[in-house]
């Protein structure tokens, strides 16, 4: 065990080891929940500025560090940065969420990798200035959405409940949805080894909508591209461990943590523990899944569900998180209950 293993928890976790009470963040736990959040948020023109102004980025970064003491922070950018360095505009507007111009199949021919360094660099100047100011116990993690729940807001013009334009193209235009997944691959390994560099210690993919996908489409679509990924950021001398988050994958989780190469799974709240112990690989870290529902709901609820997932990992390796992300009703109150229950003992 190396000396960052014995003082930051959730490496110690990745590496293998277990932890009891396991480590702790939360998914969104820099958010509009938080009134100092909201403080911050106000100063900034529009979200994508707010991301990618580092003392703003930072500032949210820490503010669930300092309030809670969380095991580890994460970067607070966004998923779809990612596109612009494929030349796409994107905006997000309020009360509807993220914009883009819906992708032409002429786009996508058309389409390269840009400058993903020069365009995405002060994400690079956030993650140093976040490195150098957290506890020496608190890891920090760098993320990027995979690119199949990247190109569903890239070919829908924005968020989508079934996808259905997305999925149709993977199927009426297989070439050209394999180019797009290719181009998605190759901007996100620059993206990730620019955080890796600049001090993340942990990678994450994001790949939200996983869910409702045949075998097939699975493996054009989430298989093969985050395997890219994970060779690609290899291949650049990355060694962080990578944390693999296909929600919603069900049955398609055995393939997904033996194939791409992730160090660890973060489950959804949908997963059931005795099977996916059963059939993920012997010692592989898991991370999840309390449901984000009974964190907003609190009381004694909250309590047996926390003691519930604790259990259900207590022979693997477990980073304790949501099953999704922290809305925004959540009350503070909640989360403070949480962590107390989590670290009772």
């Amino acid at each position: 065990m190396n000396d960052l293993t014995k003082t930051k928890s959730v490496l110690a976790v990745l590496s293998g080891e277990r932890r009891d009470p396991p480590p702790a963040w939360l998914m969104r736990q820099a958010g509009r929940y938080l009134p100092e959040y909201r403080e911050v948020r106000s100063t900034a023109k529009n979200f994508i500025e707010f991301c990618l102004t580092p003392d703003k980025a930072t500032e949210v970064t820490l503010q669930p560090i300092r309030r809670f003491g969380f095991d580890a922070a994460i970067l607070f950018a966004d998923i779809l940065l990612v596109p612009m360095a494929l030349g796409r505009k994107v905006w997000f507007v309020a009360g509807e969420g993220p914009k883009l111009d819906p992708l032409t199949p002429g786009d996508i021919d058309a389409m390269q990798v840009g400058d993903v360094e020069g365009l995405l660099g002060n994400i690079g100047e956030t993650v140093s200035r976040v490195s150098a100011a957290l506890p020496g116990n608190t890891t920090l993690i760098g993320f990027a959405g995979s690119p199949w729940t990247v190109a569903t807001y890239m070919i829908e013009g924005g968020g989508s409940k079934d996808r259905m334009k997305a999925r149709a193209l993977a199927w009426s235009e297989p070439e050209r949805f394999d180019r797009l997944m290719d181009l998605l691959a190759d901007a996100t390994i620059r993206y990730l080894v620019i955080q890796a560099r600049a001090g993340a210690e942990v990678l994450k993919l994001f790949d939200s909508w996983a869910e409702g996908m045949p075998e097939p489409l699975f493996e054009r679509a989430v298989l093969k591209p985050t395997a890219k990924i994970v060779g690609g950021v290899r291949a650049a001398g990355v060694t962080q461990p990578m944390i693999g988050f296909a929600r919603g994958c069900g049955a398609m989780l055995p393939r997904y943590a033996a194939e791409t190469g992730v160090t660890a799974v973060a489950l959804d709240q949908g997963v059931d523990p005795v099977w996916a112990d059963a059939v993920l690989p012997a010692g592989m870290p898991v991370q999840g899944q309390l449901d984000p529902a009974v964190l907003r709901a609190g009381g004694p609820a909250l309590d047996a569900e926390v003691k519930r997932n604790i259990s259900a990992w207590a022979k693997r390796p477990h980073i304790f998180n949501l099953g999704h992300g922290v809305t925004p009703d959540v009350p503070i109150a909640h989360v403070e209950q949480l962590l107390a229950t989590l670290r009772q003992d």
